[in-house]
């Protein structure tokens, strides 16, 4: 199965775990999901991320946050009722 074209899809922030499988986590959690599902799902990262980026991640807990963000915004514009 090839992996949707996404430019969040294109890199990952802290590594290549993700990236390395033949299907993204969160493409196989978008298909199983509902859409308000896995928008929250989506949010919750962001959020996390950028809760916790004083006392963790610094400066890459910002970026994680924002490519979750990216991520979001792809599924808004995919044309789907709004999370």
């Amino acid at each position: 199965m090839n992996e949707p074209r996404s430019e969040a899809n294109e890199y990952q922030v802290g590594g290549d775990h993700y990236r390395s499988l033949p299907v993204q986590p969160w493409t196989a959690m978008e298909s199983w999901m509902s859409h308000e599902a896995f928008c929250g799902f989506l949010q919750g990262n962001a959020v996390k991320y950028l809760a916790r980026y004083k006392t963790k991640g610094g400066v890459e807990d910002l970026r994680k946050a924002r490519h979750y963000i990216e991520k979001l915004i792809e599924a808004e514009m995919k044309g789907k009722p709004s999370c």
